[in-house]
């Protein structure tokens, strides 16, 4: 490494001495044609007013001409500074438009019941509640409250249900979706059933997805609006039911829009549509453009390995799946990725305490640049309007009690109607972009020097040819004169004999 320096230095030094050697055989020109060369610059040059200064006979105008000068240089730097520090300041403006289309493309929803259980599994299996609420934490980070005795009661069941998968317990026993739950669906007046959904886990356990990314429905859209999709779920209050003392009162379906290429995020968003209730749901679609860094805080060149279209999301399962694998050597099945999936043994000794760790560390951070998971750069939003009217009526509780082969009460108890549809055929666009693009700059700087000093590009290729050749003869001059006076200085101290 030394050996490098030093030759880096005797490189340098070399080309040093080259340079010196050069211009020491160059002569300098005399002074007068010196004095013609800057005087031939000041009458030639395009920068206005110099010529003023150097051609007025008058003393007096001389001085005026050469304060407007450096009056209108001075005004030129303050403009142009400003006009720099304005641009690195990255500003942004947002446009709202809205985009009239004969056809529009359908969102994808995901239904759950709010009991996530049926009602004999967990009855045989009660710790499930404490467990299903460590496995949904890698899909939103909690604190769980427990007391030391469901701790240890956790404790006993790992140990004796060494072979227990809470995959296919909630697979089995989770809420499912068949003739019985899905009294009714009709989407744009065609009839559709449980094959139109597909099955994903989400915190409420079994979730189905209608309009999913890779349903062939996804590529369709639709061009009328106040129509849509039209369900009647039947949620079984009886079979289906959560452990009211951890706070599950509910019933009915909660739902969450979404575009089809996303995974659905229910926290925060979902909606709820009680039992005995006629849900009417209607959306607008709402497009999001957000400039890279510096302007904005998107990464244009974030990719996601699992999902094909980047979104903060599923950013962050991404992200909490890989320090999970990393430490834990599984995967949690909620999370997407190829792996070992995580026993329920590994989710209480391992991956619980690292969802714990990356929250309080905060290795999964959403949104400045960069965070783990900024915001994307294009995302589609579903803004929903929500109307609520009683279901059914008298006559339709009659016909739906007999049909059904049910009591009224059941009905009342258990039905749930959900319609989703569009109110007219457009969507908004909301973009940012940038205040001051690279050429405005340049236009706004260019108005400035033409303005204050008449001056272009040509201007400035003068001056810094003015400049340079100045330059050179001074070092011309340093070459020659330098020595000299050192051999006058050795002839003077010469004529001094030395101290004794």
């Amino acid at each position: 490494m030394e050996q490098f320096e030093k030759s880096n230095t005797q490189a340098k030094k070399g080309l040093l001495e080259k340079i010196k050697l050069y211009l020491s055989k160059k002569t300098l020109p005399p002074h007068t044609d010196r004095r013609k060369f800057d005087h031939d610059f000041a009458i030639s040059t395009s920068f206005h007013g110099v010529h003023n200064i150097v051609r007025n006979p008058s003393r007096i105008r001389k001085v005026v001409w050469l304060l407007v000068v450096l009056g209108s240089i001075s005004l030129l730097v303050w403009q142009v500074y400003s006009r720099l520090v304005n641009y690195f300041r990255w500003p942004t403006t947002t446009s709202m438009e809205v985009q009239y289309v004969e056809r529009i493309e359908f969102p994808a929803v995901t239904f759950c019941n709010l009991n996530r259980f049926q009602a004999e599994a967990a009855a045989t299996f009660g710790i499930i509640f404490f467990l299903w609420n460590i496995v949904s934490k890698v899909l939103h980070l909690q604190e769980i409250s427990t007391n030391s005795t469901g701790s240890k009661e956790a404790i006993d069941f790992l140990a004796s249900e060494r072979n227990f998968s809470i995959t296919e317990f909630v697979k089995e026993n989770g809420f499912y979706l068949n003739s019985s739950t899905l009294l009714e669906c009709e989407f744009f007046g065609k009839p559709c059933g449980p094959e139109d959904f597909a099955h994903v886990f989400t915190e409420y356990g079994n979730c189905f997805t209608f309009n999913h990314g890779e349903n062939i429905q996804a590529k369709e859209k639709v061009s009328v609006s106040g129509r849509g999709l039209h369900l009647l779920f039947n949620v079984n209050q009886e079979e289906f039911t959560d452990d009211p003392t951890l706070g599950f009162v509910d019933a009915g379906i909660t739902f969450v829009i979404h575009s089809p290429m996303k995974v659905p995020q229910f926290d925060g968003l979902g909606l709820s549509s009680p039992v005995g209730m006629h849900t009417r749901v209607t959306i607008r679609q709402v497009k999001t453009v957000h400039q890279e860094y510096p302007w904005g805080e998107c990464n244009p060149h974030m990719k996601l390995q699992n999902f094909r279209t980047y979104s903060t999301s599923g950013c962050l399962q991404e992200c909490k799946a890989w320090h999970i694998k990393k430490q834990c050597g599984c995967l949690p099945f909620l999370l997407p990725g190829n792996g070992i999936e995580c026993d329920l043994q590994k989710f209480y000794n391992c991956v619980s305490p690292i969802l714990d760790h990356i929250e309080v560390k905060g290795l999964c951070t959403v949104g400045t640049h960069n965070s783990s998971c900024p915001v994307p750069c294009e995302e589609t939003e579903y803004p929903a309007f929500i109307s609520y009217s009683t279901f059914p009526s008298q006559k339709a509780l009659k016909y739906l009690s007999k049909k059904l082969n049910q009591s009224q009460q059941y009905i009342r108890e258990n039905l749930v109607n959900i319609e989703i549809n569009y109110s007219d055929l457009n969507y908004k666009i909301t973009q940012q972009q940038k205040a001051v693009s690279v050429s405005e700059l340049l236009a706004d700087v260019g108005g400035q020097l033409g303005l204050f000093c008449g001056a272009s590009v040509i201007t400035i290729i003068e001056i810094i040819e003015y400049i340079f050749t100045n330059f050179y003869w001074i070092c011309i001059l340093f070459l020659l004169k330098i020595p000299e006076m050192a051999q006058e200085t050795g002839t003077v101290l010469g004529f001094f004999p030395p101290w004794n």
